[in-house]
């Protein structure tokens, strides 16, 4: 029960962090609206990995161990898991130049992360936050 309250803990947080997203693209803030996109992905991967009891390593790319126990969910989340690791892969390695730059090369964040690469960061975040929420609810670890 705690692992459920954990879980819809983790959800509930990415949800603002996907809409604060989508308003950043929309404001031209590319780097925020990646960096948002990259928590909220890693919110909600962790949500269901808590929600079937698994553990992860404190990190924030779970990858690994979400293809490791995709057997744990059903046919249509375990179809989705390549595309969800992917993309919190790709996010993660963006992570820091989305807040910090290149500090040695004197780049701050808006010159290193693209439009494009928020418009795909931010789909991602919306796309994972809401096939988590499906599976949560369908756990009924959401009542609907």
């Amino acid at each position: 029960m705690k692992l459920n309250r954990i879980a819809m803990s983790y959800l509930s947080q990415a949800k603002p962090r996907v809409e604060d997203a989508e308003k950043a693209l929309r404001e031209g803030n590319f780097p925020y609206a990646l960096r948002l996109s990259q928590e909220a992905v890693e919110l909600s991967l962790k949500a269901i990995l808590k929600a079937v009891g698994i553990e992860y390593p404190k990190k924030h790319d779970v990858s690994d161990v979400l293809t490791q126990v995709t057997g744990r969910f059903p046919p249509w989340f375990q179809q989705k898991i390549p595309a969800f690791a992917e993309a919190s892969r790709k996010l993660v390695k963006k992570r820091e130049p989305s807040m910090y730059g290149d500090e040695e090369s004197f780049l701050g964040p808006e010159a290193l992360i693209s439009e494009g690469e928020a418009q795909e960061a931010v789909f991602w975040s919306r796309q994972v936050y809401e096939n988590c929420e499906k599976l949560l609810k369908e756990l009924s670890i959401i009542k609907t």
